[in-house]
């Protein structure tokens, strides 16, 4: 499942509707990145978003603060974004650091500026299928099962990872799309057992390849969300491309729709902001 050229188109997209808002308007859509301290691979992910958005004529507005700012500077730096309404959608880059109270500051995000789908208002508009901005991964990875027709109503699909930003919220997607979701995670018992009954398998624990081709039920849609060092995947993927009738490559699969996905959905909250939709 080739991800890169479904970003791709997805990016371009997203370019000419910006190009579109510009001409209607004269403003042009407006990501604010927030990087607490210097993390390398945050950092290098947060320039890489900033490329794309120049890319796609995505003004990018970055935020950098010190690794001790405290929760409440990091919460009073994030509402002030919100409130600005130059400022379209803003992502918080994790992870923040233990000091401070991660999820007050996702919460201090404005939900229609959420393009990150982090906040609990996003959470639960995923949870009921009601309009709001998805997690960018889950979303990506949705995108890529329809780019490739998979029909998921009725299908038995297995989650392998509970995280609050792809493991649950593409679990509630695929049960929104009448599939029979099993979550999977550190305290499952017998997971090889399950893992084979799945039509549909979405690996996201952060474990090279974890998950053994030998496992894969034939025929079965894998979906391999994991990044790990030496680009290797959460998946055994020699292994199991002989078994899957899809598999998502690590790289070039999942991790070039998560940037696309943000793009595509801050073009859509300005959009709304701006009162064209």
């Amino acid at each position: 499942m080739d991800g890169t050229d479904l970003a791709r188109r997805i990016t371009e997209s997203s370019a000419a509707a910006a190009a579109d808002i510009r001409r209607r308007t004269g403003i042009s859509p407006c990501l604010a990145t927030v990087l607490v301290g210097a993390d390398p691979a945050s950092v290098t992910y947060v320039r890489m978003k900033q490329a794309r958005c120049e890319k796609a004529g995505i003004l990018s507005r970055h935020v950098a603060l010190p690794a001790s700012v405290s929760t409440s500077g990091l919460v009073e730096t994030v509402g002030a974004l919100s409130e600005d309404p130059q400022v379209h959608g803003i992502l918080l880059q994790h992870p923040v650091g233990p000091h401070i109270d991660e999820r007050a500051a996702f919460e201090a995000i404005a939900p229609a500026k959420d393009v990150d789908g982090v906040t609990m208002n996003s959470f639960a508009a995923m949870g009921f299928g009601l309009p709001g901005f998805v997690s960018c991964t889950p979303g990506g990875i949705m995108r890529l099962l329809d780019e490739y027709g998979v029909d998921l109503a009725g299908r038995r699909a297995v989650v392998v990872g509970r995280s609050a930003i792809l493991g649950k919220p593409v679990g509630m997607l695929l049960l929104g799309r009448d599939a029979t979701v099993t979550y999977c995670h550190s305290r499952t018992t017998d997971l090889a057992s399950i893992v084979r009954e799945a039509d549909v398998l979405v690996a996201a624990v952060g474990r090279p390849r974890f998950i053994s081709g030998e496992d894969i039920k034939p025929g079965a849609v894998v979906i391999d969300a994991g990044y790990n060092p030496g680009n290797v995947g959460d998946v055994d993927f020699e292994a199991a491309r002989h078994r899957a009738s899809l598999i998502t490559p690590v790289p070039g699969g999942v991790g070039p729709m998560t940037i696309a996905v943000l793009l595509a959905q801050t073009v859509d909250a300005a959009t709304r902001q701006l009162g064209l939709s």
